[in-house]
C-alpha cells in the first residue's frame, strides 16, 4: 500500500428537517452511516455532533452535522454517487441552493486528490468546504493536522478566517455515541 492509499477519506453529514422514519435529524445521519456499511463503505470513527447555523444565514432550522472517516475500495467517483444513492433512499429532493434539507452527504477529501468536476465526477477536495464552520470544525475533530490539498491552508487557519456568523457548537444526542465513535 503506497503512501497515498494510506490518507484518510472524510465525508460530511448533515441535516436540518425531520425525517418521517426518524424522531430527528441526527438519527437520521445515525441511519445514513448504518446505510453505507451496506454499500462497501467502512465507517472507522465520527467527529462530535454539531449544531450549526444555516449557511447563508436564514431563518431556516439549525442543521445537526458530523464529519466520517471511512474506508472504502471504491474510487472518488463511485462513492460520490454511493452517497447520492443513499441521499435519494433517505428522501432528499433538490430543489434551491442552501434549502432546508432531510439529508446531505458530502464527500470532502479523497485521500489528499485533486480533481475537477465533470459529468458524474466527484470536485475533490469539497470546493465549498473552506468556508463552512459545520465542515471544518468536525473535521478537526478527526484530524487537527489536516491541510487543505490544493492551498495547503492548515485546518486551525481556516477555521480562524470563518466569518463570525459561522456557528458550530458541539453536543451530545440523547442516546446515540458521542463524537470520535465507532457506528
Amino acid at each position: 500500500m503506497d503512501n497515498k492509499e494510506r490518507r484518510p477519506i472524510f465525508i460530511g453529514a448533515g441535516a436540518n428537517l425531520p425525517h418521517p422514519s426518524y424522531a430527528s435529524p441526527q438519527e437520521t445521519l445515525q441511519a445514513a452511516l448504518l446505510e453505507l456499511d451496506r454499500r462497501q463503505v467502512r465507517v472507522l470513527r465520527y467527529s462530535r455532533w454539531y449544531r450549526t447555523a444555516p449557511v447563508p444565514a436564514s431563518d431556516q432550522p439549525w442543521y445537526v452535522n458530523l464529519v466520517a472517516e471511512i474506508a472504502t475500495s471504491l474510487p472518488a467517483d463511485e462513492l460520490l454517487a454511493t452517497l447520492h444513492e443513499i441521499e435519494d433512499l433517505f428522501g432528499r429532493v433538490r430543489s434551491v441552493p442552501n434549502a432546508a434539507r432531510l439529508i446531505d452527504l458530502d464527500l470532502l477529501d479523497y485521500r489528499g486528490q485533486i480533481a475537477a468536476a465533470g459529468p458524474s465526477r466527484a470536485t475533490l477536495p469539497h470546493p465549498r468546504m473552506t468556508g463552512r464552520a459545520f465542515v471544518l470544525c468536525p473535521l478537526a475533530d478527526l484530524a487537527p493536522d489536516w491541510r487543505h490539498p490544493v492551498s495547503g491552508a492548515s485546518i486551525r487557519d481556516l477555521r480562524a478566517s470563518l466569518p463570525a456568523d459561522q456557528i458550530a457548537q458541539p453536543f451530545e444526542p440523547p442516546g446515540l455515541p458521542f463524537g470520535q465513535g465507532l457506528v
